[in-house]
């Protein structure tokens, strides 16, 4: 036999789609399987980039199925993308992230998958006939990635949804109160009103309850009846008074009292002095401070504190750093903070201007961080106070004479004192706002893994505390846009 001349060509064969690598890497983030599209990122490179998410803990799948949860391309024309897509027939097309190569990058830095934002986004432009369009969430369910000032364009649904969970917060049911706070939050960050119940429905934060009762008769038949309500007004005037909480205004209505002359009038009622102080002041405690207001309370705390020292750090903070009189006070010189309070207060007491004080010294004990009780009061020292306020001293005088004749009104004053290592957490805590704050922490411990209070941020990942001198090196460490405390009206 003659053996042929010709050599057969050998047939390439196909290559098969990498399968799910066998990893000995730690798997650390069980929730997230990423699927790398080929297309525009070539075969070499995106072998590359699973290996590094892989060594991250991250899971990479070879095959795209159903059980990817994001899928990266580098090929960002969405209309070429999707179709190819579409032709795979997945299941969960219309849930999975489909994302450009900046989440990529930044989960890989940050060693953890981000938090999907709108510019991570490839969106279906034009989905092809027959099939739905693919709905993208623009709006964060954490008030800490939604830029919210004063102007409010939805009063008339958050004022309600406010009623109601103070309703709801009197009643000790925490589950509902927040529920009507987070979807109040939501509308209040909205650049325009709505005006119908579809402008709401891919708006995350809004359940059933809210939507029905709201949305869809254009106001709550449950606020405008608590307007009426004589225990949920009765509770409201009770804890307007400085001093007053739930559980005490709750004890003098259940007493048959019904207005402040009432609990004045009762002799069995035994005042502390928080509270005698409150209804001493209180057409003046209760009315709210201008700006004009807060900015002279500002320099008669900063005139008491150079009385004492040359290199205090003092900032109004609170509604007025984003324009509620709170102010941080520390110095650079270590333990200096635990005895500027008491020094300022006698400070302010020799002025002739301290009504009351109520001074707490600084529990703060470092061994015990982080907190995992993530919502408690911080540990730092404190004091609450009630000043003397001349009006001389207000730029442009009180907006409302003083019937009395009198030259001066009581106004509160919070002051607190932190470490300098700690200036930052405690001035992000203490700027508020009160929803903002909670879904920072939320953001912090459900998309980082990492713990944050006023005190400190520890990432549980790498088992460290994580050290900040300002504000936005605390952002920056959770992946965060920075925002200013005039935009966290949340």
């Amino acid at each position: 036999m003659f053996r042929s001349l010709f050599v057969q060509p050998v047939k390439k064969r196909p290559r098969l789609e990498e399968a799910s690598a066998p990893r000995c890497e730690e798997v650390k983030f069980k929730d997230v399987r990423l699927y790398l599209v080929e297309r525009k990122m070539g075969s070499s490179r995106r072998r590359f980039l699973s290996q590094l998410a892989r060594s991250k803990g991250f899971i990479v799948d070879g095959i795209l199925s159903d059980a990817v949860t994001h899928i990266v391309s580098e090929d960002t024309q969405s209309s070429s993308l999707w179709t190819w897509l579409k032709t795979c027939h997945l299941k969960t097309l219309t849930s999975v992230q489909v994302l450009n190569m900046s989440w990529f990058t930044e989960s890989m830095r940050e060693g953890r998958p981000v938090a999907v934002e709108t510019r991570h986004q490839i969106q279906d432009i034009k989905p092809a006939d027959g099939c739905k369009p693919r709905t993208v969430a623009t709006v964060s369910q954490y008030a800490c990635q939604r830029r919210t000032t004063t102007q409010n364009h939805n009063t008339i649904f958050t004022d309600a949804m406010e009623v109601l969970a103070e309703n709801y917060e009197f009643n000790m049911i925490e589950g509902s109160c927040l529920a009507f706070r987070k979807a109040a939050s939501v509308l209040k960050s909205l650049p325009y009103m709505v005006r119908r119940l579809e402008d709401i429905q891919d708006l995350p934060c809004f359940g059933q309850h809210t939507k029905s009762e709201i949305i869809k008769y254009g106001h709550s038949f449950q606020a405008g009846w608590l307007h009426s309500d004589e225990r949920y007004q009765t509770l409201k005037l009770f804890t307007s008074v400085f001093g007053v909480g739930p559980k005490t205004a709750e004890k003098w209505y259940r007493s048959g009292l019904r207005s402040l002359n009432d609990i004045l009038t009762e002799p069995s009622i035994q005042l502390n002095r928080m509270q005698q102080t409150g209804f001493l002041h209180y057409e003046d405690i209760s009315r709210a401070v201008s700006k004009a207001e807060a900015q002279a309370l500002e320099n008669i705390i900063d005139k008491a504190v150079h009385e004492i020292t040359t290199d205090a750090i003092l900032t109004l903070t609170g509604g007025f750093r984003r324009y509620e009189t709170y102010f941080i006070v520390t110095s650079p010189e270590l333990g200096r903070e635990r005895s500027l309070l008491p020094d300022i207060i006698e400070q302010l007491e020799q002025e002739g201007i301290l009504l009351f004080c109520d001074n707490h010294p600084s529990t703060l004990d470092e061994s015990k961080l982080p907190c995992y009780r993530f919502e408690a009061m911080d540990n730092y020292a404190k004091c609450f106070l009630v000043l003397k306020l001349r009006e001389s001293e207000v730029k442009g005088g009180f907006n409302e004479t003083k019937k009395d004749g009198r030259g001066w009104r009581a106004v509160r004053v919070d002051l607190v004192s932190p470490p300098m290592d700690r200036y930052a957490y405690a001035l992000l805590g203490w700027t508020g706002s009160r929803q903002f704050e909670r879904d920072l922490r939320r953001f912090a411990r459900m998309e980082r893994h990492m713990i944050l209070d006023n005190h400190t941020l520890y990432d549980k990942t790498k088992e460290e505390f994580l050290a900040a001198t300002t504000e936005k090196d605390i952002f920056a460490h959770l992946g965060l846009e920075y925002m200013e405390p005039w935009q966290r009206n949340a």
